[in-house]
């Protein structure tokens, strides 16, 4: 296995690309692992049906033990060369398929189009009526039906757009889809039958089209492929549902997990998130870390009577994270993935000059994963030479250490203090001085004295908690409520699309360790895309972070949870 700590060489790992002997060097990943199946029930259903009327179920979703990847997708770690800067992962799989072919590896170039010259020829051919906007639509250039499914707020015209790029499936007499039309590939393998991908992703994410039409495009369980679902959250009390689908050959090395709204609990916007609902996606994350813990440390699980790991209560929960604390101090090196990764991109944008501006998918979604201590360097399978992976939590520790190293003060304790006793930087003592948005007895919500994104707001523990293993049930439900309040306060500011993301110390560091968890919220805004004063780490900012703290801190105390 390639995560073996059996002799490793890494002591004089710079943190770079560039080795002491100035030469590249690389990690490798060969993914295999257990993942326990946690979820409670199955719900299989028909997702449509081929030419030939063979319906076509989501039975892969809903496998009937614990899932095994016996040999995942390779995946190459390679830091930059300036360790800042961060890393960069390459999939094999991908990698393959575009070596073969490498002049298609280009950015496309955009077409030339009139759209006069479009209405032009559909007036030639076509009465002029509102009911053939079918038809228009027909004859449109691609860029403005683009712009068409981004934007628009027509629950008909979006419809419209979507019975262009896909055949829907009606039950007798009904006029709400059932499914959409399937095909077969070469090979046997059968896919949704969709002409154009990309308008078929914009139109499914416009909160905008009708919830039966998202849910037979985008939503049910399998209509996306063949991810298992692995856990579930369910509150029938609050009609709260969520999925956990497991990613097994992701982007990140060792597969990740993404913690989804299922169909029948439907939210694009995030004014209709619950509190329950966040509870819910965060529940999955917490469960699937403390588990994928405790099978480290040999910690058992008990096992159901219907063959599947039993979902966590609260207090099961607790029981099993005391555990694991108690058993980690005495076997810390018995870890091989020290590190969590959590992150959430909230809202969905696509140009018509064909850039994908956020890259989600059901607007509320979370994702997270466990990262390994080591890859191993190149092609070495002895896995004797490995280097240690990536993680930006990795950053903040040594950082904490060089801060207490030269001050003599612990960073975090330093950085509440500096938030608590703000004062102005244009010193205008009419004005807020204050950069806290929310906070409770656990947490702070507050505005960063230097944002990188203008409204870049930031959360951590008020107390030691340097990751989800050291927040007990109050700390988890004092987070979980703070990031739904500060999406919802960054939503009700007009940010459309907000990218989320938690860095924490590593497991195995010791639980006195000056390193505190935080998360970032950072959203994007439509005239800072980023450019080159970004690319030097250089953030540009308009307004003085108290002003902001202000705004932020009037849309929260406008929410009601």
């Amino acid at each position: 296995m390639a995560l073996s700590n059996k002799g490793r060489k890494d002591n004089n790992f710079p943190g770079t690309c560039v080795s002491p002997e100035g030469r590249f060097i690389h990690g490798v990943h060969r993914p295999c692992f257990n993942i326990a199946n946690l979820r409670q029930k199955d719900f299989i259903e028909a997702l449509g049906r081929l030419p030939d009327n063979t319906e076509i179920f989501n039975s892969v979703n809903f496998p009937a033990t614990d899932v095994k990847e016996e040999n995942g997708d390779v995946i190459y770690e390679i830091p930059n060369p300036f360790p800042f800067r961060g890393v960069t992962y390459i999939n094999s799989r991908w990698a393959d398929k575009n070596k073969i072919l490498p002049e298609n590896i280009k950015i496309k170039r955009r077409e030339a189009f009139s759209f006069k010259s479009s209405v032009e020829k559909w007036l030639k051919k076509s009465k002029l009526s509102p009911g053939n906007i079918k038809e228009l639509f027909g004859v449109l250039p691609r860029p403005i039906l683009i712009a068409v499914a981004e934007s628009s707020t027509d629950p008909s015209e979006l419809t419209a757009l979507a019975e262009m790029v896909c055949t829907f499936l009606y039950d007798n007499g009904a006029s709400n889809p059932k499914g959409i039309l399937f095909k077969k590939r070469d090979n046997g393998e059968t896919i949704p039958d969709i002409n154009d991908h990309m308008l078929y992703e914009i139109i499914a994410n416009n909160q905008h089209l009708p919830d039966d039409y998202k849910n037979a495009m985008v939503l049910v369980p399998g209509i996306q492929g063949t991810s298992e679902i692995v856990g579930d959250f369910h509150d029938n009390a609050e009609n709260s549902h969520v999925f956990e689908y497991l990613r097994r050959n992701s982007y990140i090395p060792w597969g990740h997990f993404a913690a989804n709204m299922a169909n029948n609990s439907i939210r694009y916007n995030i004014k209709d998130l619950l509190l329950k609902d966040m509870e819910g996606l965060r529940r999955l994350y917490y469960q699937r870390t403390y588990l994928r813990l405790a099978e480290q440390l040999g910690i058992e699980n008990r096992q159901s009577s219907q063959g599947r790991k039993a979902a966590l209560s609260d207090s099961k929960l607790e029981e099993l994270r005391l555990r694991i604390i108690e058993k980690l101090s005495r076997n810390p090196e018995k870890l091989k993935f020290n590190r969590s990764l959590w992150g959430w991109n909230y809202g969905f944008g696509y140009s018509h000059s064909d850039y994908n501006l956020h890259a989600s998918h059901q607007q509320i979604h979370q994702q997270y994963a466990m990262i390994p201590k080591y890859a191993v360097n190149g092609d070495d399978k002895s896995c004797i030479n490995q280097i240690p992976s990536y993680s930006s939590g990795d950053l903040v520790e040594k950082f904490v250490d060089e801060y207490r190293h030269k001050t003599g003060k612990g960073f975090f304790e330093n950085y509440l203090a500096a938030i608590n006793h703000n004062s102005r930087i244009d010193k205008d003592p009419s004005m807020e001085s204050s950069l806290t948005v929310f906070e409770d007895g656990n947490v702070i919500l507050f505005v960063p004295k230097a944002q990188t994104s203008q409204f870049e707001l930031q959360l951590m523990p008020k107390k030691k908690c340097g990751n989800v293993l050291e927040a007990d049930i109050e700390m988890r439900r004092s987070l979980d409520r703070a990031i739904l309040i500060s999406i919802k306060s960054l939503d009700s500011l007009g940010a459309r699309m907000v990218t989320s993301i938690e860095i924490s110390k590593r497991f195995d560091l010791h639980h006195g360790h000056d390193q505190n968890m935080i998360y970032f919220f950072l959203p994007k805004l439509p005239m800072a895309p980023g450019a080159l004063s970004e690319a030097h780490l250089r953030w540009i900012n308009g307004h003085y972070p108290e002003d902001f703290a202000h705004a932020a801190g009037s849309a929260a105390g406008n929410l009601i949870l």
